[in-house]
């Protein structure tokens, strides 16, 4: 018995000694918002302020020092997510995560983003202030490697710190280029379809194909090939455990629109949905310089600010600036393609790349004069057609990260614009406002024309010379304005006006937000920050109800049964909002996706039908081809003997959402309620682990929202009727120059990347309700709401 009680205690502290050794390392790992710190690389004392949701406000004696500490007070909160930002453009994730990325890190090794980085890095002046302040910047993530802890994630995969380089900035940036591109999985979808149906199909997409444009022959394998380019760089997007930006609002009304007689300014980014979010907040002050920014893990600048003086923000100008060209062999040297009438030489490199528990492989990448070579990294696609890709962010010199330091450290809206100028990819709207009353949009990107024959939106004729860029604009010809006569400037990734004579070719979305902006902004005068607040968490879409009314004006009611009709009725009736309890958006979205599976699959097939639902350009076609009484779509080809028309299809496929509806949510309507099937979890790359899964990732939650509304959320449309958000507002800012240390914002979890932390996922809640809080500028409200880290000089 005595032996019995001795193992019993020795049982009891044993899982005691474990439960507090647990409890004092998950500890460990939490930020550390408090106490005292000594850095090395600094000249003096630095104060950082963590107000009550964790944003750092840094106060220093110079811009050096105030970077030191943002790179270490960055990297103490989102290390891990650095670590991934860093990995993706050389093609080093399958190290971490093993031969599951071996896909993604082959296609991106070959993009040319390390080697444009390594470009840029060996013209840079190491004098200039850029680089100084780049390099603090890494100083202090490097010194939190060096001295903090280990972030969990780190530990759980095994992965080994290495220090932080330049190198590294220019390839997060390269990432972040390439994700806002829409022409790689565009470009090869339309020329399949071409290649399968022939121009007439193509017509009633709203896509033009000029009638002198020589077309390549159609063949099976070349259709198999292109099909085959969007699913490869569709699922190697798809499976990047770091977000893509997406699209976005943003709106900027003048003083003459406004309750104060001041700049409103708003802007909600659209990026798709992570854990850790996109966005770090920090706010430093320096002498003779201010900025609350928005940092992207790694790198040193904000691409979102404000002070005192002024404010700027960003959408995605959705210009294309990807060009897809088919080059031809030489009939015997494998080395050497065609160009005009001669035979250029392939250059080729070799990379390694490192998997986890496997051996290295190594990678050829060719490329011709237009750019790599794709089908050596896509293993499905043929390689006896080579397709080059050609983007402007690897062809052109890059100084995106001079830019942003232009932008982020402006006296004067001149100095934005100027910023603003020397981005050539990506394209990008800034959008601009200051205390002088001033607003102003502009877009970036290094534009550029062919001849009047070629369409860019297909895969292009490499070998002929014809199909090359004839010239890059001036960035005065860019779109933009300046302190406009109607008073506000907006930007909802919709077409913008005619650039140098003419439409600039490009993946821009439907009109729905932008129609819903103007519908909102033009007729009122005195807009307040509280009406901004509620604008952009609107919910109403401004084309939805028109496209009901054309539905119902052409439809035989009588045809329908009682169900169906209730339906139609709540359709008729709703008003184009989307909240939880809203049972119209239900009903909606699966009749949207069942017209579009009824009007297109047919003709494309499963798998090009699919790809075509993941592109910008079908949200731009739902619209345009239902407004079409005559279109060459509507037809069902595998029914013989019959030729459906408009108002076939869209009946049928009403009757089939009812149908389906109540097989999924039940017989009774009052149940089809929105946020039962439109849901948002924000995902962490471990929770895919479902023992982690609860630790990792914040959610799952219902949400309000739609398509293409201002408070836009992304979505699939396939056969599960469940509309799983996969990308939305990464922020909503409301920058207020009549009273600007009471501007609000709020993040989709929290501030802190850190699962230890308190500010993980503080903001989740309020953010799903539309919520705010401060952006703090104050300095003697920051100190009353904030605990203190001091940081010294290490001697």
């Amino acid at each position: 018995m005595k032996i019995l009680k001795k193992i019993l205690l020795l049982i009891i502290i044993i899982v005691v000694f474990a439960i507090i050794s647990g409890i004092l390392y998950f500890n460990s790992l939490k930020p550390n918002y408090s106490g005292d710190l000594k850095l090395t690389g600094i000249e003096n004392k630095s104060e950082i302020y963590f107000d009550d949701f964790g944003i750092p406000h840094i106060y220093a004696e110079n811009q050096l020092d105030a970077m030191v500490a943002l790179g270490y007070t960055h990297a103490q909160d989102r290390l891990w997510q650095m670590e991934l930002m860093r990995r993706i453009a050389p093609g080093r994730l399958s190290e971490i995560f093993g031969e599951d990325m071996l896909q993604n890190d082959k296609f991106f090794a070959s993009l040319g983003i390390e080697e444009a980085a390594i470009k840029s890095i060996d013209k840079i002046n190491t004098n200039n202030e850029t680089y100084k302040l780049a390099t603090a910047y890494l100083d202090g993530i490097n010194q939190f490697m060096d001295n903090g802890p280990t972030p969990i994630e780190f530990t759980l995969i095994g992965i080994e710190k290495e220090h932080y380089q330049l190198k590294d900035i220019y390839n997060i940036l390269g990432y972040m280029s390439f994700s806002f591109a829409m022409a790689h999985k565009t470009d090869p979808l339309l020329s399949a379809i071409k290649e399968k149906l022939g121009t007439n199909y193509l017509k009633d997409l709203n896509i033009t194909i000029d009638s002198k444009t020589t077309l390549i022959k159609n063949a099976k394998q070349t259709v198999e090939n292109y099909t085959n380019i969007v699913a490869s760089v569709s699922e190697i997007i798809k499976k990047s455990p770091v977000p893509p930006f997406i699209g976005s609002n943003s709106w900027v009304v003048s003083a003459n629109k406004t309750n104060t007689g001041n700049v409103l300014f708003a802007n909600d980014p659209h990026i798709t949905y992570s854990q850790p979010g996109t966005w770090y907040e920090a706010h430093i002050t320096a002498p003779n310089f201010e900025m609350y920014g928005y940092y992207i893990a790694g790198v040193p600048f904000p691409l979102l600010g404000h002070n005192h003086n002024y404010a700027y923000g960003l959408t995605m100008f959705e210009n294309d600036d990807i060009d897809f060209y088919k080059e031809e062999n030489h009939p015997s040297e494998k080395n050497k393609y065609k160009f005009k009438n001669d035979y250029l030489e392939y250059t080729s490199a070799t990379k390694t790349i490192k998997i986890k528990d496997a051996s290295p492989i190594t990678i050829t990448v060719r490329n011709s004069h237009h750019g790599p070579i794709i089908n050596d990294v896509l293993e499905t696609v043929s390689e006896t057609d080579p397709i080059a890709m050609s983007w402007v962010y690897t062809q052109l010199d890059g100084v995106v990260l001079d830019a942003l330091h232009t932008i982020s450290r402006a006296t004067k809206m001149e100095n934005v614009k100027k910023g603003a100028s020397m981005i050539h990819a990506p394209g990008l709207n800034i959008m601009y406002g200051d205390t002088n009353g001033n607003i102003a949009w502009w877009a970036t990107g290094k534009l550029y024309k062919h001849k009047p024959h070629v369409n860019s939106k297909f895969i292009l004729n490499g070998a002929s010379g014809e199909d090359e860029i004839t010239q890059y604009l001036n960035f005065s010809e860019n779109p933009m304005a300046e302190n406009p006569s109607w008073n506000y400037v907006y930007s909802a990734n919709n077409q913008p006006d005619t650039i140098a004579n003419s439409l600039y070719p490009g993946y821009y979305l439907p009109e729905d937000r932008a129609k819903r902006i103007v519908q909102l902004l033009a007729p009122k005068d005195n807009w307040s920050k509280e009406d901004m607040a509620s604008m952009i968490n609107d919910v109403t879409s401004a084309v939805a109800p028109d496209l009901i009314k054309e539905f119902t004006k052409i439809i035989d009611h009588t045809s329908f049964s009682e169900k169906e009709q209730d339906a139609i009725s709540i359709l008729k009736y709703w008003d184009g909002s989307n909240t939880p309890d809203k049972i119209a958006p239900t009903i909606y979205n699966k009749w949207i996706y069942l017209y579009l599976k009824n009007t297109l699959k047919d003709e494309l097939g499963d798998k090009l039908f699919t790809q075509l639902m993941s592109t910008h350009l079908i949200k731009r076609t739902i619209a345009d081809l239902i407004k079409k009484d005559s279109s060459v779509w509507w037809d069902n080809i595998t029914t013989k003997n019959i030729t459906e028309t408009r108002k076939d299809i869209l009946s049928k496929s009403l009757v089939e959402t009812v149908t389906s509806l109540e097989k999924q949510l039940g017989v009774e309507i009052k149940g089809w309620k929105w946020g039962k099937v439109h849901t948002l979890e924000h995902g962490h790359p471990l929770g895919t682990i479902a023992a982690l899964k609860k630790y990792f990732n914040v959610g799952p939650f219902p949400i309000k929202g739609a398509r293409e509304v201002i408070d836009n959320r992304g979505y699939d449309y396939n056969e599960t009727g469940l509309y799983t958000v996969n990308s939305g507002p990464s922020t909503r800012r409301i920058i207020d120059f009549s009273d600007i240390e009471n501007s609000i914002s709020i993040l989709p979890t929290g501030q802190s990347g850190n699962p230890f932390s308190k500010h993980y996922k503080d903001q989740a809640e309020m953010y799903n309700n539309g919520e705010f809080r401060k952006m703090k500028l104050n300095k003697e409200e920051i100190i009353n709401s904030s605990t203190k880290l001091t940081i010294q000089p290490k001697k």
